[in-house]
């Protein structure tokens, strides 16, 4: 596992460099940016301030980069996380149940369910959910991440973390307003990665279930329950978690234009509006920190998968 860790890490840090080297780079598609000396001396000076956390001053507001990226990351973890987290609380059962329940008129519905919702664009998705149950319905709020009127102070840009470290008096009516400001844009950005996980979940299921222990377990009268539990789910649990770094980083492209939609406080909506302003400061950090932790998740994920799952670690060096 070592070994395996260390080979990761590296790789990440070697990414990391090249990420540097590219932002860096962007200087030169701007000529009002330019740099005066684009030599190593000058790219090392960049890379020492990036590590000492100077990031610049935003050229249209002019407000300290590096206090506006965390707010704003803060923003859309708490928007991702929860996606994330709403995908597969509802794709390892979803998937679990139609495999157990194969060629039937739910397995059909669920597989046919989670092509269709893989299909529909996110921004088409986000305008039909805001047309039917902000609009017609008016059940959901449509833009921003609260209601001014409560008056929450941003301290970390996760808005449902800022009211509970508040001491507002109406703390619960504003938690519960965030709450309804982040139904749709929760529901939206959690659509793509819930469909293919539940078609991951369901083949990974039907493999499981085929395999010979499943057959010998079922025979020595185990339970569906108890043989779902400890010998089926566990090791369909495998190929979704190698899918859950690549299923992340879809899901956190697709929050730029979610957070754009819906007028939300976030590093995507973020770099958006810095392209439209030629931010070159926002720009520059933005992607360089959205891109960073979208490649902090996928190794934090790819170590995770290798120690729970030692074979990984014994087909790439035959650790036994």
């Amino acid at each position: 596992m070592i070994r395996y860790t260390l080979r990761r890490f590296l790789l990440f840090l070697f990414t990391l460099w090249l990420l540097t080297i590219v932002t860096f780079s962007l200087g030169f598609l701007f000529p009002e940016f330019k740099h005066s000396d684009p030599t190593v001396g000058s790219y090392l000076a960049y890379l020492s301030a990036i590590l000492h956390g100077d990031w610049g001053v935003s050229m249209s507001t002019g407000q300290d980069v590096t206090e506006q990226l965390w707010i704003h990351l803060g923003a859309t973890i708490e928007l991702s996380f929860l996606a994330m987290l709403l995908s597969l609380v509802v794709a390892i059962p979803l998937g679990i149940l139609a495999a157990m329940n194969q060629r039937s008129m739910f397995d059909r519905w669920v597989v046919s369910a989670a092509m269709t919702g893989y299909s529909i664009p996110v921004f088409w998705l986000a305008q039909l959910l805001i047309l039917l149950f902000a609009v017609h319905y008016d059940w959901f709020a449509i833009t921003g991440q609260i209601t001014p009127l409560y008056d929450i102070p941003t301290r970390t840009g996760a808005v449902l973390v800022d009211v509970m470290l508040s001491d507002s008096a109406n703390a619960s009516l504003a938690f519960w307003d965030a709450v309804n400001h982040m139904v749709l844009p929760v529901i939206v950005l959690a659509m793509m990665p819930l469909t293919m996980l539940i078609r991951i979940m369901r083949d990974a299921t039907l493999d499981v279930l085929d395999k010979n222990y499943i057959k010998a377990a079922r025979a020595r009268g185990l339970s569906e329950l108890k043989l779902m539990r400890r010998h089926a789910l566990p090791n369909a649990m495998q190929p979704l978690i190698r899918q859950l770094g690549l299923q992340f980083s879809v899901l956190m492209t697709n929050a730029l234009l979610t957070e754009v939609i819906f007028n939300r406080l976030g590093i995507g909506s973020w770099l958006v509006k810095s392209i439209y302003e030629r931010d070159y400061p926002v720009l520059q950090s933005g992607l360089l920190v959205f891109a960073s932790f979208i490649l902090l998740i996928n190794l934090l994920v790819e170590l995770y998968h290798a120690w729970r799952y030692p074979q990984v670690r014994q087909e790439l060096y035959a650790e036994y």
